[in-house]
């Protein structure tokens, strides 16, 4: 994908599948009157910001310094795209810790196993431990964001 969208088109493009492909997943873990359609909006906004932090400090630090601060400020602002849409402001601390911990465990886990099995093995577990670990903090973060609608 670097070769024929570029850094910023394959960020783009791997924005724009996570999106499409998990939105579904975790709308089905949406209570009351946050519906797939709607609820597609929300996690495409806060996703994209999540999107626009990570890639906003990758880009101007690099390496591992961007990747840390990238976690931190991509997992801040979903929390609070997630706790606006929901009505819960005050779970935004919550669910930037609980984000910011799965995102930076399944990415830099993620990144061990491809420096350690190189490509294409190295890339697949990759994807795959991120792919779990943020997904199941995205996963809590819906679940604690709700916990007000629930009682």
């Amino acid at each position: 994908m670097y070769q024929t969208l570029g850094a910023l088109g394959s960020y783009l493009a791997w924005t724009l599948l996570f999106i499409l492909l998990s939105g579904a997943v975790f709308g089905s873990l949406v209570v009351g009157r946050w519906r797939l359609p709607r609820f597609y909006f929300l996690f495409g906004l806060a996703f994209f910001a999540y999107a626009a932090g990570w890639v906003s400090a990758y880009f101007t630090l690099g390496n591992a310094a961007g990747e840390w601060l990238g976690s931190l400020a991509g997992s801040v602002l979903m929390a609070l795209v997630f706790a606006a849409g929901f009505g819960s402001s005050r779970s935004t601390l919550k669910l930037s810790a609980v984000l910011f911990v799965s995102n930076s465990l399944g990415y830099f886990l993620g990144a061990a196993f491809f420096y350690s099995f190189g490509r294409p093995w190295g890339m697949l577990l990759w994807g795959i431990v991120y792919g779990v670990f943020f997904g199941a903090g995205i996963g809590a973060a819906l679940h604690l964001v709700q916990q007000h609608q629930r009682r």
